[in-house]
């Protein structure tokens, strides 16, 4: 079961730009990503996958792996699926380019799932951790999934799923962790399919593989990404290499 990773590595990030190319202890953010993928030893290959020539070089000159979008796109999955579209792979792992510090649990994780769906029902695998702060509950940026009996997604959302009409029936609430784990035939059928209109409206484009049918193994951990979203959180990062 070939499995590899890819990075999507956008250069104009809307709340930060430029920051997969900003310095990280010597390195910059999207090469790190790049190397902590690497050093996992979970991938039979590792790519990144951009739309810019800074970021490309930034890799191949140092030894890796990229791929240039010939197109531009509206998701990381659709990115992802062009660049794979020609390659030998049957699991591909879509890795956030602005994770530098991500661990091999979580990774291995959703790749396990694969490995035991012997009757490949399985499209996609991603992850969920549970919340019980409720200011965590009701935060938008926060998503949330709701899942059935034997863990596979019912629905994502921004808002509060489920909602909490009766207090005390034990409901636990799930924030959807951005690590996901796909078919290489649900990103090609994903690549070209519609939006409609439940992920325009939520912005959640995982919600077009629900539409249109596709299963979402969920898979509970612990694990909470250290992402970088601001430049606050590239000063916290800065730290957390001084400190380590």
């Amino acid at each position: 079961m070939k499995t590899i990773a890819v990075i999507p590595a956008r250069y104009a990030s809307t709340r930060f730009p430029a920051k997969l190319m900003q310095d990280l202890g010597g390195k910059t953010v999207i090469l790190r990503t790049y190397e902590a993928a690497k050093s996992t030893q979970l991938f039979d290959d590792v790519f990144v996958v951009t739309d810019s020539d800074l970021i490309f070089n930034e890799i191949v000159s140092n030894g890796g792996k990229a791929i240039m979008s010939i197109k531009e796109h509206e998701s990381g999955s659709d990115r992802i699926a062009e660049a794979v579209e020609n390659l030998d792979v049957e699991i591909v792992v879509n890795v956030q380019g602005d994770e530098p510090f991500i661990n091999a649990e979580p990774l291995a994780k959703v790749i396990e799932v694969f490995k035991n769906d012997t009757d490949k029902k399985v499209d996609l695998a991603s992850l969920m951790r549970e919340i019980s702060n409720e200011d965590d509950i009701n935060n938008p940026n926060n998503v949330k999934v709701v899942v059935d009996q034997n863990g596979f997604a019912l629905y994502f959302s921004r808002s509060v799923i489920p909602y909490p009409r009766e207090k005390n029936v034990g409901v636990r609430y799930f924030q959807h962790i951005g690590i996901y784990a796909f078919r290489k035939q649900a990103l090609l059928d994903f690549y070209s399919l519609p939006m409609k209109s439940l992920e325009a409206s939520e912005k959640l484009e995982q919600l077009r593989y629900l539409e249109f049918g596709k299963r979402i193994k969920m898979v509970e951990t612990t694990h909470v990404g250290i992402g970088i979203d601001t430049a606050e959180d590239l000063e916290k990062a800065r730290q957390l290499i001084v400190d380590n």
